[in-house]
């Protein structure tokens, strides 16, 4: 028992221990829970302690990024407003004083608005304040600081001038308290039309005159089709008309008839181009007004606060006036010439059968100016003083035609009697192969050729019959009848253009004479076969002297009168006395003040403008086309490039019957040779009169070259015979180049030509080969041919084979220094001259030429020129032809 009871003791006890152990891990345990829980607590006591610093300085930092975030946003905002100003306000409207100057902005370009001060940002550049005017609204200045409130003026005014193109900006000053004082630095635009001061009293007119050119505005120049003048001129690229700026600067109450007027300036002004800048008088609300206030300390615009700029100096605002006022009073510059132009893909669409029609330039309200000419009007009249741009119009016009009518709608003939070559561009030449393909003919220099003014007048009429006749045969009357009946014929418009024809009337000669009823004739019936004259002159006397004909006036009803022109429009239109450069009054009923045009000529005559153009229609001409004859008063023509000449040709068998001498180029329009036939027919004899040895030899050059290149070699003699020194170079030098049969003799062997040739014209039968005796200066030889030459003298040989050369194919082409000296060759004063059957005179007066050389009395109407030459034959001419000897062949 005592074993089980110390058994339980001891099992009791270790229970106990274990228990106890238990407990005391337990407690250790639960110690350091409670350790821990303490430390927990201490730390959330000290992070709760903690959290309010820490959200101020996150709330801190917040703000402060939000802070930088709105400065940069601002900052970028008055960037943005900045660059917006400067793309509004460019250049003159808003640059500072310091460095400004008028920059005009483009034709199609608006001026905007202009700066009158800054909008000052905290912590950003300051903003340009701008105000919006010219096309945008009205300026409405208000506020007790009167000084403040004038300084505003001129600075909108004065940007607005410098920004818009000059003579752009006209203004209007009512200021009944100090009587314009208040615009004193912009008075010099008064002297250009540009400033309008209206007095004490006026204000009513002033208004009733802008409602007027609103309405005007309206009615004839939007007319429908746009809202404004500047949608008008963004989509056309034109402004049409200026801006009209009034300043009215107070004054006494408005009746209720101002008020109205002001009222509807107020709603329907900035549409048209007509603005008010208004201080001391109450303009009503609207959306096209901005509201200046201007106080001491203050200033406002639409109630945003500003600081005013300083007013412009009065030196930069008299400088730029007067600048302005002379720009506009030189005239406004030209269009370009493009504006006359079609679209590329348009070129050559119209049809001319029932006449012409093309603009010349831009009228007062933006659109083209149209000239025309068909059955009416059918002819035009162009006049100007000198450098007022009629060349200019001319080559307006013909570009404008050419681009819009192909060659075979529209030929010209263009023919210019002043000095200058401004007009070959047309032909092709060495500097530029290309040419105006429409262009038949082009003559320069002519001004002492009045010939081919009657040559190409001539031509026309030609043209004029072969029309006319081919309308009889289909039995028709105009133009667009006859094309319609025979298509496939060839009838293209044409317009005949004589640039000073005053020329061709000067005088009371022949030509003259001839011209004046040839113009008639063309100008009464061209109309009805499309055949157009256009005349043009610069020199009053050249229209008067159509006055004296006025069959003639009456028919060109198309007038066209540069500044300063006098005596092309009506008797009591004077339109043209006050144009600016760069215009023309376009008239097509006969001048009269009721069918006045004004046109705005482009510049069409620089070689540039015109080249583009020309090398575009070059380039579509047809693969036919032939350049146009160019003739050029001052050249001289080559023998070897005349088209008679390489026409030429030796036949394959025997000799020519009837062998052609070329003498000289006929002052024509078909650049044809002056041609001297040699038939075996008596009098077939050529004289060359005169003492120029350069044109005597050329003719004789020109004549024996043409007659050797007919004959084949050894078919034909060539005897050259020089007795004059200064002629020895020329005459040696065709001498070379004759076939080798030629013969060369001089003062000592002449009259050994003189016998053998004249002995061998007393032998029977007629020579098989032909001879032709080339004699320079022959009358130097009479010392010579006096003496015995077998049983004749050497002059009585002359004569002889003159008498009876031609018949036996010996021709005489002889060069006489004088018309005495050859009559004395011939036998003396009443010698007989009819075996020289042609002759050409030189420097020979027309009053030596009469008698037995030329038909009738007194002569031809001939005066002499420096390389000209009469040539006439009495075989085939009734009056004498003017010709242009070629030039050396070497």
């Amino acid at each position: 028992m005592a074993d089980v009871r110390a058994q339980l003791v001891t099992r009791v006890r270790g229970m106990l221990s274990e228990a106890l152990g238990v407990t005391r891990t337990r407690l250790a345990t639960a110690d350091a829970d409670l350790l821990e829980g303490r430390q927990r607590l201490e730390r959330t006591r000290r992070a709760a302690a903690a959290v309010p610093d820490r959200v101020g300085a996150a709330r801190d930092r917040r703000l402060a990024e939000i802070d930088a975030r709105h400065t940069a946003r601002l900052a970028e905002l008055a960037r943005r407003a900045a660059e917006a100003a400067g793309r509004e306000a460019p250049g003159a409207a808003s640059e500072p004083w310091d460095r400004w100057q008028a920059t005009p902005a483009g034709r199609a370009e608006p001026p905007g608005a202009v700066r009158i001060g800054t909008v000052r940002i905290a912590g950003a550049e300051p903003v340009p304040a701008l105000v919006p005017l010219l096309d945008a609204g009205h300026a409405h200045l208000a506020g007790g600081d009167r000084e403040g409130l004038a300084s505003v003026v001129p600075a909108l005014l004065l940007r607005s001038v410098g920004r818009a193109d000059p003579g752009a900006v006209r203004l209007y000053g009512y200021d009944p308290e100090h009587l314009g004082g208040g615009l004193a630095g912009f008075a010099p635009l008064g002297t250009a039309g540009l400033l309008t001061f209206v007095g004490p009293g006026g204000l009513g007119r002033l208004l009733d005159d802008l409602v007027e050119q609103i309405r005007r505005i309206n009615a004839t120049v939007l007319a429908g089709e746009y809202a404004s003048l500047r949608e008008l001129a963004a989509a056309t690229g034109r402004r049409p008309e200026p801006w009209r700026v009034a300043v009215l600067l107070g004054g006494d109450e408005l009746s209720r008839h101002e008020r109205g007027q002001l009222d509807r300036v107020v709603r329907t002004g900035a549409a048209c181009g007509v603005h008010l800048v208004v201080r001391g008088i109450d303009l009503p609300d609207d959306r096209t007004v901005t509201r200046i206030v201007v106080e001491e300390d203050d200033a406002r615009i639409a109630g945003l606060p500003v600081v005013l700029d300083d007013p412009p100096p009065p030196a930069l605002v008299t400088e730029t006036c007067r600048a302005v006022a002379s720009r506009v009073a030189a005239g406004p510059p030209p269009t370009p010439f493009t504006d006359l132009l079609p679209a590329p893909d348009e070129y050559w669409r119209e049809d001319s059968a029932h006449g012409l029609s093309a603009p010349i330039g831009e009228g007062p309200h933006g659109r083209q100016v149209l000239l025309s000419l068909g059955d009416y009007p059918p002819h035009a009249l162009i006049g100007g003083p000198s450098g007022t741009g009629k060349t200019n119009l001319i080559f307006a016009w013909i570009g404008a035609l050419a681009a819009r009518y192909s060659p075979a709608e529209l030929e010209f003939y263009l023919l210019d009697f002043k000095e200058g070559v401004s007009f070959a561009r047309f032909a092709k030449g060495r500097r530029d192969p290309s040419w105006l393909p429409h262009m038949r003919l082009v003559g320069i220099n002519v001004n002492t050729d009045r010939e081919f003014g009657l040559a190409l007048l001539r031509f026309l009429a030609e043209e004029l019959r072969r029309r006319a006749d081919a309308a009889k045969r289909h039995e028709v009357t105009k133009l667009a009848e006859l094309r319609a009946v025979d298509p496939a014929g060839h009838w293209p418009r044409i317009v005949a253009v004589v640039d000073e024809f005053q020329a061709l009337l000067a005088g009371r000669d022949v030509v003259a004479r001839e011209a004046a009823d040839l113009l008639e004739d063309l100008a009464r019936r061209g109309r009805s076969q499309g055949i157009h004259l256009v005349l043009a002159s610069q020199d009053v006397r050249g229209i008067e002297a159509l006055w004296g004909r006025p069959a003639l006036v009456a028919q060109f009803t198309l007038r066209v009168a540069l500044p300063k022109a006098l005596r092309i429009l009506a008797e009591r239109n004077d339109a043209a006395q006050s144009l600016p450069r760069h215009h023309a009054v376009v008239n097509a009923e006969s001048g009269l003040a009721e069918g006045n045009e004004v046109a705005r000529i482009p510049s069409a005559s620089d070689w540039e403008t015109w080249s583009e153009l020309q090398h575009r229609l070059w380039r579509m001409r047809p693969q036919d086309a032939a350049p146009a004859r160019l003739f050029d008063g001052d050249a001289i023509p080559r023998l070897a490039e005349a088209p008679d000449f390489r026409a030429l040709t030796a036949p394959e068998q025997g000799v020519p019957r009837n062998p052609v001498a070329l003498l000289g180029e006929i002052i024509d329009v078909q650049s044809r040779s002056a041609a001297l036939r040699l038939p075996r027919a008596p009098g077939r004899n050529l004289a060359v009169l005169g003492t120029r040895v350069d044109e005597a030899c050329a003719v004789l050059d020109a004549a024996a070259r043409s007659l050797a290149r007919q004959y084949p070699p050894g078919t034909a003699r060539f005897s050259l015979a020089c007795l004059d020194p200064d002629a020895d170079p020329a005459a040696r030098a065709l001498y070379e180049d004759l076939p080798g049969d030629a013969s060369w003799y001089d003062e000592e062997t002449v009259s050994e030509l003189m016998a053998e040739v004249g002995d061998g014209l007393a032998a029977p039968g007629t020579p098989r080969t032909p001879h032709f005796l080339l004699l320079y200066a022959v009358d130097a030889a009479a010392g010579a041919l006096a003496g015995k030459a077998g049983t004749r003298t050497g002059l009585e040989q002359l004569r002889r084979i003159l008498h009876d050369g031609p018949e036996r194919r010996t021709h005489v082409l002889a060069w006489w220094r004088g018309v005495a000296r050859m009559r004395a060759d011939l036998g003396g004063a009443g010698a007989r001259t009819d075996q020289i059957g042609a002759w050409v005179a030189l420097d020979v007066q027309g009053g030596e030429l009469g008698s037995s050389l030329y038909p009738g009395s007194g002569g031809p109407d001939w005066y002499p020129r420096p390389w000209r030459g009469l040539y006439f034959d009495r075989a085939v001419h009734r009056t004498g032809q003017v010709i242009i000897p070629y030039g050396p062949s070497r």
